[in-house]
């Protein structure tokens, strides 16, 4: 039976459920002009779970339900930065799911009970808690990508999730067995110490292999991308917002708590497999993201670059490499939050700015969204002294100090590639034509352009003074 201790270290997720719950059956009782409360009502719930999760913090890492859920540092930042992340997506998503007749509770709460999920996982102390924090995120995306049930790309999209999802987490799930086979236990920190002295190491690896494949997959690594860019184009962008942003966090975390804490004495076998994929992710995702037309589909290929990068970090199996790789992907959910943000800014009923042809001459119709779409394109690519360019530098030098030098070459050469197609966008708002007869201006209220714009300036300002936040990150490893 669970104690009082064990519920009080739950607390933020406890709150969330209960939150949850209560907006599920608000919405089945308010009106249609009501609904504008609902909305309000789910960010201040997030704000509200933020505060729980900083002000709740204990000072020591801390167990619950013997050993199955960690609180510590590391789940804290992440837990902090993806509740920040989906707060930003509601605050974006309002005017697009209005015009779209897409303004539903069921966006908020399979939203939070997305983030549960995350919440969760970031959180696990054992193989069972990894998995059903990570069925409870993916079960949550695949509603909400097929939200828009009147288009066939949305249904198509959710499938294809669905498909390619379940056979990722039924990999995951044999190289679970197959890890605990070879230990006799789930429990991480136990599988720490039993890696080194199992009988069976071959079998050990042999699951290890495939619960890379299920992190892989998370992360949207090359060869396991093939569902980023069909759900990224398919989904409505409230919803590709958020799948490129808080997602993100939750897989570092799940790759954290898998290999560092649950594997990290296999660090020999498993930082070439990383290093393998995250060569693969740089070459496919910046290559191939140069000949889109569509914008949707060259932030997908962005994305599948950007996690290369992030498992740089990975490849060092150190302190230093997980903060590069926890710093990345934090300001990676900042900065897809802030490029996702412009387009739903950009867009209106019967518009969808999901072509770069449609920013043709925006810097003529309108200077501050051109402005601030060019400052995360920078960010996106590395150009200094944006957000990205230290995120960037962090992983380069992680990997070069693990000795992966001939890696961080290979990480450099193809940022230089992917500054392309970054540039190219730039080019098409301030050096193109507007094409005649297209209105491309920011929508939306005071409120979704103030905070967009504070989003994507904190990517500038956080490029200025990166430093607090890389110690945050730094000491959560040391501690």
């Amino acid at each position: 039976m669970p104690n009082f201790n064990d519920i009080l270290i739950l607390l933020p997720e406890l709150y969330l459920v209960a939150a949850a719950c209560l907006l599920l059956l608000l919405d089945a009782f308010m009106k249609a002009e009501q609904r504008p409360l609902l909305h309000w009502l789910s960010i201040a719930v997030l704000v509200v779970a933020i505060y729980l999760v900083v002000g709740g913090q204990p000072s020591q890492p801390v167990t619950a339900f013997s050993g199955m859920f960690v609180r510590d540092g590391v789940a804290e930042i992440l837990k902090v930065f993806a509740l920040l992340a989906t707060a930003l997506v509601f605050v974006y998503a309002k005017p697009y799911l209005i015009d779209r007749k897409l303004f539903v509770g069921e966006f908020y709460t399979l939203s939070i009970f997305a983030v549960i999920g995350i919440m969760l996982l970031v959180s696990a102390g054992s193989l069972v808690t990894v998995y059903l924090g990570l069925e409870q995120l993916t079960l949550s995306s695949y509603a909400l990508v097929a939200l828009n049930r009147d288009s066939r790309l949305s249904s198509e999209a959710a499938i294809k999730y669905f498909v390619l999802g379940a056979l990722a987490s039924g990999m995951l799930l044999y190289g679970m067995s197959m890890v605990y086979g070879a230990t006799g236990t789930l429990d991480l920190a136990r599988l720490h110490m039993a890696a080194t002295h199992t009988g069976m190491p071959h079998l050990l690896v042999f699951g290890l292999i495939f619960m890379i494949v299920g992190i892989a997959f998370k992360l949207g690594a090359a060869p396991f991308h093939m569902w980023i860019p069909d759900v990224y184009q398919g989904s409505p962008t409230a919803v590709t917002i958020f799948i490129g942003s808080a997602p993100k966090l939750a897989a570092f975390g799940m790759a954290y708590r898998l290999l560092a804490s649950g594997l990290g004495d296999l660090s020999q076998h498993w930082q070439l497999m990383l290093a393998c994929l995250a060569v693969l992710s740089l070459a496919i995702g910046n290559i191939v993201a140069i000949v889109q037309s569509n914008l949707k589909r060259l932030l997908a290929y962005s994305t599948i670059s950007h996690m290369g990068y992030l498992l740089l970090g990975l490849v060092n199996a150190g302190p230093e490499g997980y903060a590069a790789a926890l710093f990345y992907a934090i300001s990676y959910a900042l900065m897809g939050t802030a490029a996702f943000g412009v387009i739903l800014a950009l867009a209106r009923a019967g518009f969808e700015c999901e072509e770069i042809d449609d920013l043709k001459g925006l810097n003529q119709r309108s200077p501050w969204a051109a402005f601030l779409m060019m400052l995360v394109m920078f960010s996106l690519a590395g150009v200094p002294p944006l957000f990205g360019f230290f995120a960037k530098l962090l992983v380069l030098q992680a990997a070069i100090h693990a000795g992966f030098l001939w890696l961080a070459i290979v990480g450099a050469v193809f940022a230089i590639i992917g500054l392309y197609y970054y540039l190219r966008v730039v080019k098409v708002m301030y050096f193109d034509k507007p094409v005649e007869g297209t209105e491309v201006r920011l929508q939306g209220d005071v409120s979704v352009r103030l905070v967009l714009s504070l989003n994507v300036l904190a990517l500038l300002v956080l490029g200025l003074a990166w430093g607090p936040l890389f110690g945050w990150c730094q000491r959560v490893f040391v501690g």
